[in-house]
């Protein structure tokens, strides 16, 4: 069955997550080794956690490890607090070696996340593989090496010990993704690894009443009332028509939730991740894959559709759904809607007839102008160009922005992986920083003096009547911003 030669051995220069000590193949000669090259921001890798969670649960009685090798695309990602943040965010319990010089990428001549190189019980590499949709050849090539090592009496039985992550939040949030206000200033915050969606009011600036509580807390998918319908990690949420659109992103659906009559029920998607980058038809007959945010113009719901790259478009007045922009290659490439290329858009605001985007894994704004059917490109380069460059637009660089909106001339960034948020200026064409985490503390506009607690990969920020409130998804808090200081939202139950 040895295709490759011999496993490569993990270098001293790495560090383990998740185990006590660090492994060795020699520690796990006996056991099938099954290798999984992924970086968090990747919405591939995401998607491949729950095929490697049900191998984990098939083969659980087997000696199965599982070895997730993180090789970072962006500076953020080379940090191990932000590592192990993704680790609790998605529940990876098995060990996790960090590979910020990518000897083994290199070793195992890997080009693409996800991959997976299969070793079997005596070293050998057996297999490798990219990409999403690969759990049943996994699971065969899996089971094929078991088999063949307990022929050989080569299996190790010794139960390899696995230091699983607290998982943590805060004492209301839980990574909060999205927050939303609807025209009478009620915010509406999409509380994700809670899996559900909190109404609250505003008392004043700093304090809000919860309301409502829509969702469980149970991860799945099902419709009904408030106290029972679930959601898996719900993102992007707008208040439309009396009614509150739900980006349910792990569930691969758009719900919608009545405030009034206090139900949910699902319009688009059957909780089974879709991959047609060209569907038009019946929403309710349509696969999404992972909508992450949405913006509605009263007609249209527009989806940034982050699995396949694209702007989807659901008329709610004939429940029809449609790819509507890019074609789902993911690249930086303007032009007209079908010639568009995004890659996993993941914020959307809509001013006039402009969809503006934050397009994350280019780093980029976009914008469509909805009446020509083009896509043009305010900042940003290619995958491969990120930093934090503030000036003109045509020199700017943002590092995975997630979260977009605007007022007036403006448009705010949440600017996730520089855990800051920027402001671009319309008129002058420049980007400026108006609130970035440095060492110490999130520091003043002024410069004066610095909080305690700074922003922790931001997810998403909304303007509303002069202050900015953020989704400040790491520290599972919203933060209010007026100009000068950084607050705290707090909480109580009405």
């Amino acid at each position: 069955m040895n295709l490759y030669g011999r496993a490569v051995e993990f270098p001293d220069s790495g560090t383990w997550l998740n185990v006590d000590e660090p492994l060795s193949m020699e520690k796990l000669k006996g056991k099938v080794v099954l290798l999984d090259f992924w970086t968090y921001c990747c919405i591939n890798c995401i998607h491949v956690i729950a095929d490697l969670k049900w191998l984990e649960g098939k083969f659980s009685d087997k000696p199965l490890v599982v070895v997730g090798v993180h090789s970072a695309k962006f500076e953020n990602e080379r940090q191990e607090r932000n590592i192990q943040a993704a680790i609790q965010r998605y529940g990876i319990t098995h060990p996790v070696f960090v590979d910020n010089e990518y000897h083994l990428w290199d070793r195992y001549a890997i080009r693409a996340w996800p991959s997976f190189v299969l070793i079997g019980p005596d070293g050998k590499i057996l297999s490798k593989t990219s990409g999403e949709g690969k759990r049943d050849y996994l699971s065969n090539e899996i089971t094929r090496a078991l088999e063949d090592g307990e022929s050989r009496g080569i299996l190790s039985r010794e139960k390899l010990e696995v230091k699983s992550p607290v998982y943590s939040g805060g004492p209301m949030l839980s990574y909060p993704g999205k927050i939303s206000f609807d025209s009478d200033g009620t915010l509406f915050i999409s509380d994700s690894n809670n899996n559900r969606i909190l109404i609250t009011r505003l008392d004043d600036k700093l304090n809000a009443a919860i309301t409502d509580i829509i969702g469980s807390g149970s991860p799945d998918m099902s419709d009904g009332g408030f106290e029972k319908a679930t959601f898996n990690k719900p993102q992007g949420i707008v208040y439309s028509g009396g009614h509150l659109y739900i980006a349910d992103t792990e569930n691969h659906a758009i719900r919608k939730a009545s405030v009034e009559e206090r139900t949910v029920t699902t319009v688009s998607g059957d909780g089974l991740q879709g991959y047609n980058w060209n569907y038009s038809g019946e929403a309710s007959r349509a696969r999404l894959n992972s909508p992450w945010d949405l913006q509605s113009d009263g007609v249209h719901l527009y989806i940034a559709m982050a699995g396949t790259h694209q702007i989807w478009r659901l008329n709610m007045r004939s429940n029809t759904i449609e790819a509507f922009a890019g074609n789902s290659l993911e690249n930086i490439i303007d032009g007209s809607l079908r010639e568009a290329s995004f890659a996993q858009p993941s914020g959307l605001f809509l001013s006039g007839r402009r969809l503006y985007v934050a397009d994350s894994e280019v780093s980029a704004i976009r914008f469509i102008d909805i009446d020509r059917g083009t896509v043009h490109t305010l900042a940003g380069n290619g995958l491969f160009s990120f930093g934090h460059v503030d000036g003109s637009l045509s020199h700017a660089l943002f590092q995975h922005p997630l979260g977009i909106h605007g007022e007036g001339d403006f448009l705010y960034v949440a600017d996730t992986y520089n855990h800051a948020i920027r402001r671009v200026s319309l008129e002058a064409r420049r980007v400026e920083t108006l609130l970035r985490a440095a060492e110490g503390g999130t520091c003043r506009i002024d410069g004066s003096e610095c909080s305690f607690l700074g922003l922790f990969e931001p997810n998403d920020v909304k303007y509303r009547d002069g202050l900015l409130y953020i989704a400040d998804t790491n520290n599972h808090l919203i933060r209010v911003f007026d100009g000068k200081e950084l607050h705290d939202l707090s909480f109580k139950y009405v």
